[in-house]
């Protein structure tokens, strides 16, 4: 089913598809983990992480994202002042032990890892790291999502330099992207993950790079909502829709500013 979603629903992330499908089945038929799944997925707005967060919470939980086993932060929400970090250390902490306590098999999602205070995700480090227990319980079933703009520069000059060389997007591997997203994360001041321990220390499983997206995957957003909605396609609104949105960088004009993040909003124009 996750396969077939994503398949199905997501656009011009062939190696997105690949890497959560294999981490995420091959994790779940593990009967003898050693340390929790932690994905970290990485890139512009719009371009499909909190979409593939919630279809990994769907394939795994009968209600998905409102399962009562899944959990998710918001940066700017739920950690908002700098000057209040060693208490959100300490909830964090307690929300996690507490939960994974209830549910062996529980899912984390941090939103807006690129706002978050630099240092308050360490404190989560012993969750994410190969204890067998801590404190009797084990947290090897649980499942880690980190999402973020931070590293969506790099991804896109891997993107623009394949492009300028006339190769494919499909032809990007996770090796040309993987080292070199994860340092500039590492590196990154105005990041959660800035001089993080789960990157030092390697608790990070995969650095998921996700696309900016082209012209043609945004009509391929549209046309999917418009079914959605349960109306025929019509391409002149598709074609409409997809000349709307802006493109960079500003002489090719390549690659969608808000990926399809405002695809839904534009579609009520059409649809009132």
């Amino acid at each position: 089913a996750l396969q077939q979603t994503l398949d199905r629903r997501l656009f011009g992330q062939h190696l997105v598809s690949r890497v959560v499908v294999k981490a995420v089945r091959g994790f779940l038929n593990n009967t003898n983990a050693k340390k929790p799944l932690a994905l970290s997925l990485h890139g512009w707005t719009g371009t499909g992480k909190n979409f593939v967060s919630k279809i990994v919470a769907e394939s795994i939980y009968k209600k998905g994202l409102q399962s009562k086993y899944v959990h998710q932060f918001v940066a700017t929400l739920h950690f908002p002042h700098a000057h209040s970090i060693n208490l959100y250390k300490d909830q964090l902490q307690s929300w996690i032990r507490g939960n994974v306590s209830i549910c062996p098999r529980s899912l984390f999602i941090f939103d807006e890892m690129d706002k978050m205070h630099a240092g308050l995700i360490d404190s989560i480090k012993p969750f994410l790291d190969y204890y067998e227990l801590l404190d009797g319980v084990s947290y090897r079933q649980a499942i880690f999502i980190f999402l973020s703009n931070a590293g969506a520069e790099k991804i896109t000059e891997v993107a623009l330099d394949f492009w300028r060389n006339g190769r494919t997007r499909e032809e990007i591997q996770l090796t040309d992207i993987q080292n070199a997203l994860s340092v500039s994360v590492f590196n990154n001041k105005n990041s959660g993950f800035w001089h993080s321990t789960l990157i030092d220390k390697n608790l990070i499983d995969y650095f998921i790079p996700f696309l900016p997206l082209e012209y043609k995957h945004v009509k391929m957003c549209v046309r999917v909502e418009i079914e959605s909605r349960g109306y025929a396609v019509d391409e002149d609104i598709v074609t409409r829709i997809a000349d709307e949105m802006t493109y960079f960088p500003r002489e090719e004009k390549i690659y969608s500013d808000k990926g399809c993040k405002t695809v839904d909003a534009k579609l009520d124009y059409y649809y009132d």
